[in-house]
């Protein structure tokens, strides 16, 4: 008999008997004292988490995939399940209670442990999103701006990029000194595998937590790596630092505890999910935010994924995360299959918070590159009818293929803010005469390479100073020649 089951049952004094199993839950009759999500031990040395409680008996959720035998007794421990936390943890990729899950990210325990599932802190903790988050993509920062604190769904088909750019944005915040924890749920182990190792090359190991469970595991241990990741998340923000979480991906969350809660009988809804679906995650997204901790501000910005089938807005769990979310960045498969790189469709993506963390310049680009867009799309279906087109069509389409290079980003490519603020400065000055596709790839890579230097760095400081789009123009014009002289490749400028 298992050390840790004897030692709980002299304390509890309870006992109960699996009398029928329906993985991965197990129905006991006895614990006449149980709690809701109270810790169960069995005399095998497995744990699991009272799910459900009943007049005359409980079910348990079991979080090991080793088979229970009906006979087989538990006993309470009148604690709720925890998980390690603390500077310990960063480095490592573990699984939703705590244990290592890859040789490649170590792991030495922390005596610190917090409770997965807890109350978000109340509104006299939150503060207005005001501060920029970055993502060191273009397109996001300048036309999908998001903030620190804000939850923001990352949504559709698979194999649209949707990992590239989040992986992306977890190097650029790592590199802006935030503590980013990733949450695989159910992935496949190579795809585990791959993550690990970009955060190994990329040497962003340090500052990152993996909690990761593959579709081998449990249904109840995947069940539970979001809400762990968020503790995690929790721990880092109470120290004064700005996190992301990743969660990656909900709508494999809800299946799982859909089948969880079939598997209890439960009464099915829609599409045969529970009618808590929607509770599960708000509550857990609603831990996300902006906080004033110990006068100290601090965020949690959350970048949950949810997968489409064939651009379907219309999904019960897509829809369920867009309400309780400060909006989406849909991935289109049309826009991945035109070649174009983020396949983000910018006119059904939607921020709800991230223009107020903007500063008033990069608000004035936004407005005027949105009204521009527009515009050029309207232009580019009339140029399909072969129409003879005027030299301001063709001016107003020629800057929209440039425009639309400018956001045309490689992953693993970090975009520096004012880098992006004034290359795109030089395009609507038409400084760039386009060759191809790739020309604007090459002055963004130029710049981006001199911005090692704080001499540049600090031109291109003082050039961003401005209060409008206007003042900005003004000047990238007036340092005309020193920003091309950076560029180094003055045979594809236009010397107008």
């Amino acid at each position: 008999m298992d050390t840790t089951f004897s030692k709980n049952l002299e304390q509890s004094g309870e006992y109960g008997t699996v009398v029928q199993l329906h993985p991965p839950i197990a129905i006991l009759v006895g614990l006449p004292s149980a709690h809701l999500h109270e810790i169960v031990v069995f005399e095998t040395g497995q744990i699991g988490e009272i799910f459900v409680l009943e007049k005359e008996q409980v079910q348990v959720l079991i979080f090991s995939s080793d088979p229970l035998s009906v006979g087989v007794k538990a006993t309470r421990t009148n604690k709720f399940l925890t998980v390690p936390v603390g500077e310990q943890t960063l480095g490592s990729a573990i699984d939703p209670i705590g244990n290592p899950i890859s040789q490649q990210m170590p792991y030495s325990a922390s005596e610190k442990e917090n409770e997965i599932d807890i109350a978000p802190l109340g509104l006299s903790f939150r503060k207005k999103i005001t501060r920029p988050f970055l993502t060191g993509v273009s397109l996001i920062d300048m036309m999908i701006p998001l903030g620190k604190g804000q939850k923001e769904l990352i949504i559709g088909d698979r194999k649209t990029g949707k990992t590239s750019f989040l992986l992306n944005t977890i190097k650029n915040q790592v590199l802006q000194g935030s503590v980013v924890v990733y949450a695989a749920i159910a992935k496949n182990k190579s795809d585990i595998k791959k993550v690990i190792e970009f955060l190994k090359a990329e040497k962003l190991d340090k500052q990152t937590v993996v909690v990761a469970t593959s579709s081998y595991n449990s249904p109840s241990l995947i069940y539970l790596t979001p809400y762990s990741a968020m503790t995690i998340a929790e721990y880092f923000r109470d120290q004064g630092r700005d996190v992301l979480v990743v969660l990656d991906d909900l709508s494999t969350h809800a299946k799982f505890y859909r089948e969880i809660s079939l598997m209890a009988k439960r009464f099915p809804g829609r599409e045969s999910y529970p009618g808590d679906i929607f509770y599960i995650h708000a509550r857990l997204l609603e831990r996300a935010g902006n906080y004033l901790i110990n006068g100290k501000e601090t965020s949690v910005t959350v970048l949950p994924v949810a997968e489409l089938i064939e651009g379907d807005f219309t999904g019960y769990v897509a829809t369920n995360l867009m309400s309780m979310t400060d909006g989406h960045i849909y991935f289109d498969s049309n826009i991945y299959y035109k070649g174009r790189r983020p396949a983000i469709n910018i006119s059904l993506s939607v921020t709800r918070v991230g223009r107020q963390a903007q500063s008033s310049l990069v608000r004035s680009i936004n407005r005027e590159l949105t009204a521009f867009l527009a515009l050029y799309d309207k232009m580019g279906n009339l140029s399909h009818f072969g129409a003879e087109l005027t030299d301001t069509v063709k001016q107003i389409l020629s800057t929209g293929e440039n425009v639309y290079d400018f956001f045309e980003q490689s992953m693993s490519t970090i975009i520096p803010l004012n880098i992006q603020l004034v290359l795109f400065a030089m395009i609507w000055l038409k400084m760039f005469e386009r060759v191809d596709k790739y020309s604007i790839a090459s002055y963004r890579d130029t710049f981006i390479k001199a911005f090692q230097d704080k001499a540049v760095e600090a031109f291109f400081e003082q050039i961003v100073k401005a209060e409008n789009f206007n003042q900005l123009l003004a000047n990238v014009a007036k340092n005309k020649d020193k920003l091309l002289s950076i560029c180094k490749i003055n045979s594809r400028l236009n010397q107008k």
